[in-house]
């Protein structure tokens, strides 16, 4: 099972930061770890030109991590965008719920943000839609809330993507694309890799395990 994945979205200048802002809060008092992932079209830099790490991606590293005592970054080059589901899955091991700022055209299933001054038609039809946060009534059988009702959509939120259940959770990606697993697959490869650490690990328990492999290539030189 992947991380489940909920996207903010809606027309410039609709408030979706300011909603996401209020949201946050919210789910992760209801006991949950949270990602946030943010959509730039245009391309961007997170580091500034003459730092030492920018200067190590300049000098053409390919992945630039910086690591202090309470928190960690890295940078990475990709040769095209990664989809959602992708960046989910390599999210699978540290959060609950990834939320993204923008993706409207991802397949997540998505909030849409709208504003009646605005006077524009929604982007996503009903049933793309989990919820709309408007700020007036419209002919929609999905749910509606308002702007201050922040908490009622963390808690739509856990009731259609968060109730937990015992065993392990599994997810798969082979060259860098999610493989589908249906609920018996996924049974057996978390019990399978499970029972193999805990064995590997003498210890009676484990909570997670992250598994990366690679085909050899043996050098005939």
């Amino acid at each position: 099972m992947i991380v489940p994945i909920v996207s903010i979205v809606g027309r410039s200048d609709t408030g979706k930061t300011t909603f996401l802002e209020r949201l946050l809060p919210e789910i992760k008092a209801l006991g949950y770890r949270v990602a946030t992932v943010k959509h730039d079209t245009h391309g961007f830099e997170v580091d500034r030109p003459g730092k030492d790490s920018w200067r190590h991606a300049q000098a053409g590293s390919d992945v630039v991590i910086i690591s202090s005592p309470s928190k960690i970054a890295m940078i990475r080059n990709v040769e095209t965008e990664w989809p959602l589901e992708v960046i989910a899955h390599h999210l699978a091991m540290e959060v609950d719920l990834v939320l993204t700022e923008g993706f409207k055209r991802e397949r997540a299933p998505k909030i849409e943000v709208h504003r009646k001054e605005l006077g524009a038609e929604l982007l996503c039809s009903a049933e793309e839609l989990v919820a709309l946060v408007t700020d007036e009534d419209l002919p929609l059988t999905v749910p509606q809330f308002g702007w201050e009702e922040a908490a009622a959509v963390a808690r739509l939120i856990e009731a259609r993507f968060l109730r937990r259940q015992d065993g392990f959770a599994a997810s798969l990606l082979a060259d860098g694309k999610r493989l589908a697993l249906d609920q018996s697959k996924e049974d057996f490869l978390g019990r399978t890799l499970g029972g193999i650490a805990t064995s590997l690990g003498n210890t009676s328990s484990v909570v997670s395990v992250d598994v990366r492999m690679e085909r050899r290539v043996e050098n005939r030189s």
